[in-house]
């Protein structure tokens, strides 16, 4: 049975943290692939500075072509929105009933899981690996040793999408934080600059 890790991201734009933290958990854990799943819009974050699904998911499929592990996918964009990740897993296991899906997230995320709707269906039905983060707070007792929860030591990068954008409209330099192939596309189509 095929092993995929799902990595959830709006991927605004999608750069080389997304890129090193994804290849590492193919390379460096059990999981076979890693679907990079592309969200149409986080209820937690403001929509205006997300660039359109399609042109996220154009990104992601440049960022990935070369990783032949690494997979771009818009699942999401098909379901009732606003949607939980609990929804698009079991869309996800009825659709491919021969893969083992699996969550990954950072341990920033992990300290508000308590959050999520259904987490307890997500923990008991899923493994989640999880890649250090620099955070502040605490996660949860129930969390600490779960044995559906495994830690990468991946490393850690403290690269936001949100400072690219920034740097972007205020005509910095950040090329060397995107992928080439993402960077013509963002620089192509005028994206980030106001």
């Amino acid at each position: 049975m095929k092993n995929i890790g799902l990595y959830f991201g709006t991927f605004n734009p999608i750069h080389i943290g997304h890129l090193v933290i994804a290849n590492h958990m193919a390379e460096f854990s059990d999981l076979d692939e890693i679907w990079m799943v592309v969200t149409p819009h986080n209820p937690f974050k403001k929509k205006s500075s997300l660039l359109d699904n399609h042109h996220r998911y154009e990104m992601v499929f440049r960022a990935t072509d070369s990783y032949p592990k690494l997979k771009p996918n818009d699942v999401e964009f098909k379901l009732a929105q606003p949607n939980y990740t609990v929804h698009t897993l079991a869309h996800l296991q009825e659709k491919y009933p021969q893969y083992q899906f699996n969550l990954i997230m950072g341990e920033d995320n992990l300290k508000n899981f308590h959050k999520w709707k259904n987490y307890e269906v997500l923990l008991n039905s899923h493994k989640i690996y999880v890649y250090p983060r620099i955070a502040k707070g605490n996660i949860e007792n129930e969390f600490k040793n779960h044995h559906n929860i495994h830690r990468v030591d991946a490393p850690i990068m403290e690269i936001s999408s949100t400072f690219i954008r920034k740097s972007i409209a205020s005509s910095k330099n950040v090329r060397p934080l995107l992928p080439s192939t993402v960077w013509r596309y963002i620089d192509e189509m005028n994206f980030y600059k106001k």
